[in-house]
């Protein structure tokens, strides 16, 4: 097998030496540019082979751009901030807390993030350059550099003055371990499916002995801090009786929550009519009698967020703990009031469990509702539950302050920017992401936290006057000046009022970096404003990233864009789905299913992996790896280099293929069937990169591979043969051509191979250039593509096909000669595809006739308007033709186990008792020795040092190489 490895390490190595990667950006680009943008990743963790699947597919669009004639500037970039960072600093430091990380210092505590981000800069180098990805590395554009973050500012100032920034004070998703609120797109990432006791709880109607209404939760930690219950206005309610008792719930609830129950229907009325009805509180004591709006609490509500879908149909509302629950609580104006802190552990409200995470405590709540016989029932339930995207710890839906990008007022342009962009797959465009456009929610940006962009907000502490800067100057700073905390906290300034203006504390939402990076990259627009202005660097032609990213660097770019008025950001994505191992589960460390992405690109080759997930399947559907049909992807390459290998037998340094010009005059109809097929490949493979269709472009290249070796080259064996030095120059010079323009087709795919075999090709052609990759993308010559002879092609191959099966029904070997076959009916087929098919078949002729004679004899098989027939009668002599094939092909498989070239011409003996077979090989002799490529076949006794043994109707012959 061959080392693709080994071989891509010399191509790695002639890249380098020859700054090839260099050349192709300076080379001649009459097209103008097409922008690409690289999705930043961090380097605080280390790749893996989701991102060679990612990287494979960023690579091939550039390459075949620049090869179409267009500048392609691949600027990397690192994406810095944020919480991925500050989580592996505090495992590494063992820190725990907020509090933790300001004793330890901020500053001390952000210079080891900064550190951190390049933990395995160098292994992402390295697999980047191994994989074939070209994108420079030497300039690549970082979030966390100041003239990144100035252009952030000015970005925030531009939407502030559009009136798009604001401070809220809403119910958003808080995560108690990083004690920082998260934005919508943020937790659509972290969504998982568990199972936890839903419970049923008993609240008692105020003056009302043993009557309740019945509400259910599936977050028993937010009891403590209930203030009201919610019904639908219009849903029917009942008072049921059971055991005593009296409760109230939805009357399309009714037997599932009581299933197995005899209770008594007493009243049945509108949810209208409770509305008003009082009830004693869950945790006494929590909400207090001194608090604001406490008039209000304890009441059954109206709310048109109610639904009979599950549980009783009557809501429990803790103001505070709810989107829906803090909007009602507004509406009615209900008391505010936290029983839980920032790290999600309860406070001195709730002095039973002060100081405990409140998801660690549910079962002592639903204990405690037990013992006080407020309990009606715990079931489990199933359900999605969002958990931070980057701890694991199960977010809170939390009332607090925070900054917002108003995105919902610009839902409508969203929508507008996103009908621009072509998606890959299709359906994305409408469904994942539109769904998404459609419910967009504000953009909650401030953090909590430390490394980040610091938010450009000054606020006065006397008349809370705010100010938003956008630029150094601003601030009189110059370009030394660290932006990060705690330095850019300790610029004051001063308020009209008289007062201090400070830098409100937060960082930006970290995907706000990458979001912007069309316009921070060119530290825009402090510089390159007509990289943006003026089109050169914006939007961009093409990205890709993987599905998650929707709600990720897809979405978060759209948004910057849309706010700051440009537009669409990108015109082409294609959205890549995630890579699963082969039984279709997760990768995971703890389940021991990671594919180390340096193990498969040395046992098979960087351009085997990269083949594999163009193929496998659609560039959007999960892909299932398996080490197994990777192996298999490396059949293509080796069925390639065979085809180039026994080109080079035969391809001399004079041989020029790119002086053929006229298609017209080539003589052997299957150099004229595969020019043709060639220049469809070029076609079809162009316009299909043109709609960004990977995959179809990949496979079309690896059928015309196959066609190439099983029906072109296995073909034509007798051209090279043939005595006459035209028919041998015209064949290795099409030969040579097909593989020129199938190199350069193959190059943005699998650029290692493709160089190799070209930079071979350019010692028989001295008028290539240095590199593949520094070629020209092929165009197809349709003078060159004839449509009959494709036609006539395709329809021998069927008869071919037919005849086969029809063979293999009879039970009839290949190496059996048979007298003829017959094609019934009108079939376009003329001399030269009659001797393909029978020669194919291995039949003396093949004629068309109007019908057969005797059909007793024949096997036939129906093909569209015709008839295939095939002559299944063996004489004796068609038998010992059989024989002679057959000691052919075993001498020929002795040849291959030697290492022998077509050339090579040793003696072949045979040793036999068989009359029948001595006499067999006088006959013959001449046909055996050219069909071997023999010196000389001596019957002998000795030994020969590769021999193989045939066994043939009980006739035993022996056979060998000297």
């Amino acid at each position: 097998m061959i080392n693709f490895s080994d071989k891509e390490q010399e191509i790695l190595k002639f890249w380098q030496e020859h700054d090839i990667f260099k050349k192709s950006l300076a080379k001649n680009s009459p097209k103008g540019n097409f922008i690409f943008y690289e999705g930043p990743p961090t380097a605080n963790g280390r790749p893996g082979i989701h991102h060679v699947l990612a990287r494979a597919f960023k690579d091939a669009i550039p390459r075949f751009r620049t090869m179409q004639g267009y500048y392609v500037e691949r600027k990397a970039g690192w994406d810095t901030h944020g919480l991925p960072v500050e989580l592996e600093v505090e495992k590494k430091l063992g820190l725990k807390h907020k509090m933790d990380v300001e004793k330890y210092g901020i500053k001390e505590f952000n210079e080891q993030c900064k550190a951190s981000v390049w933990q395995y800069k160098e292994e992402w180098e390295k697999l980047t350059n191994r994989i074939g990805f070209w994108v420079d590395l030497a300039d690549p554009y970082i979030t966390y550099n100041n003239d990144y973050i100035e252009s952030l500012w000015w970005i925030i100032k531009q939407i502030h003055e559009q009136g798009h920034l604001y401070k809220g004070h809403k119910v958003i998703p808080q995560c108690p371990r990083c004690e920082t609120a998260l934005s919508s797109h943020e937790v659509a990432q972290g969504y998982r499916k568990v199972t936890e006791e839903s419970i049923y709880i008993k609240f008692k109607i105020k003056n009302k002995p043993n009557e309740y209404i019945l509400a259910w939760t599936t977050t028993p930690w937010t009891l403590p801090g209930n203030v009201a219950l919610a019904v639908g206005e219009d849903i029917d309610y009942v008072v049921v009786e059971d055991n005593g008792q009296k409760y109230i719930l939805a009357k399309d609830l009714l037997n599932k929550v009581l299933s197995g129950k005899e209770y008594k229907l007493v009243q049945e009325f509108k949810g209208k009519d409770l509305v008003g009805l009082e009830y004693e509180p869950l945790f006494p004591g929590v909400i207090k009698e001194t608090d604001k709006n406490y008039q209000n609490a304890f009441k059954v509500y109206a709310a048109d967020f109610v639904s009979t879908e599950d549980g009783t149909g009557i809501v429990h509302t803790a103001v505070m703990y709810g989107v829906d629950d803090y909007n009602l609580g507004e509406k009615i104006g209900l008391p505010k009031v936290h029983s839980v802190n920032l790290d999600g552990t309860f406070n001195e409200l709730v002095p039973q469990w002060q100081g405990k995470f409140v998801k660690n405590v549910e079962k002592e709540i639903t204990a405690d509702l037990k013992d006080r016989e407020l309990l009606f029932a715990v079931v489990p339930y199933e359900h999605d539950y969002p958990f931070c995207w980057r701890c694991n710890t199960p977010l809170l839906y939390y009332a607090k302050d925070s900054w917002y990008f108003k995105v919902s007022a610009l839902a409508k342009q969203l929508l507008k920017n996103n009908e621009q962009i072509n998606w890959v797959p299709e359906h994305i465009k409408e469904g994942r992401f539109g769904e998404w456009l459609k419910e967009v929610k504000d953009w909650a940006i401030s953090r909590e936290r430390y490394w980040g962009t610091p938010i450009p907000i000054w606020q006065c502490a006397k008349c809370a006057e705010t100010k938003v800067i956008g630029s150094r100057q601003e601030l009189n700073l110059d370009d030394n000046f660290d932006l990060h905390r705690p330095f850019i906290d300790e610029i004051k300034l001063p308020c009209k009022c008289g007062g201090e203006m400070q830098r409100i504390s937060e960082v930006m939402d970290c995907w706000f970096d990458s979001g912007s990076m069309p316009f921070a990259q060119n530290h825009y627009p402090f510089e390159n404003k007509e990289n943006i202005d003026k089109g050169k660097a914006y939007p961009a032609d093409f990205i890709s990233e993987a599905v998650d990213q929707t709600r990720g660097w897809f979405y978060t770019l759209l948004a910057v864009a849309t706010l700051l008025g440009k537009g669409t950001p990108y015109k082409n994505v294609i959205c890549l789905g995630h890579i699963l191992d082969k039984n279709g589960q997760k990768m995971s460390k703890s389940k021991g299913n990671v594919v180390d992405p340096w193990i498969m690109i040395d046992k098979y080759g960087a351009d085997s992996l990269r083949w594999h997930f163009y193929t496998i399947n659609q560039p959007g559907e999960p892909k299932r790896f398996d080490e197994q049909a990777l192996k298999e992807t490396t059949r293509i390459f080796m069925t390639l280099g065979n085809i180039f290998r026994f080109y080079q037998m035969f391809a001399g340094r004079t041989d020029n293929f790119l002086e053929i010009k006229d298609a017209g005059k080539l003589h052997n109809v299957l150099n004229k069937w595969i020019a043709a097929k060639s220049n469809v490949l070029i076609t079809e493979v162009t316009e299909v990169l043109e709609h960004y269709d990977i995959i179809n472009a990949a496979r079309k290249i690896e059928e015309f591979i196959n066609d190439l070796s099983v029906w072109y080259v296995r073909r034509s064996r007798d051209q090279f043969k043939d005595k006459n030095p035209e028919t041998s120059q015209e064949f290795t010079a099409v030969l040579g051509r097909v593989l020129f323009d199938l190199v350069r087709l193959m190059a943005p795919f699998a650029p290692f191979i493709s160089e190799d075999i070209y930079r071979q090709l350019n010692k028989n052609c001295a008028a290539l250039k240095e590199s593949v990759h520094l070629e020209d993308w092929p165009e197809a010559n349709k003078h060159w593509i004839n449509e009959k002879v494709l036609q006539q092609m395709e329809l021998a191959r069927k008869v071919v096909e037919v005849a086969h099966a029809l063979r293999a029904k009879a039970g009839i070997k290949v190496r059996q000669p048979l007298a003829s076959a017959i094609i019934i009916g009108k079939a376009d087929l003329a001399a030269d595809y009659l001797e393909i098919i029978a020669d194919e078949l291995n039949v003396e002729k093949v004629d068309i006739l109007g019908k057969i004679d005797n059909q007793e004899a024949w096997e036939l098989a129906e093909l569209g308007n015709i008839q295939v027939a095939l002559d299944t009668r063996i004489t004796p002599d068609l038998k010992d033709r059989g024989v002679v094939r057959e000691i052919i092909r075993t001498i020929n498989s002795l040849r291959k186990t030697a290492g022998l070239k077509p050339t090579d011409k040793p003696t072949e003996i045979y040793q036999t008792k068989s009359d029948y077979l001595l006499q067999l090989i006088k006959k013959y002799e001449s046909e055996l020795v050219s069909g071997t490529s023999a010196g000389a076949l001596e019957l002998a006794s000795g030994s020969a040092k590769f021999v193989a043994e045939l066994d043939i109707d009980g006739e035993k012959i022996t056979l060998g190489i000297k």
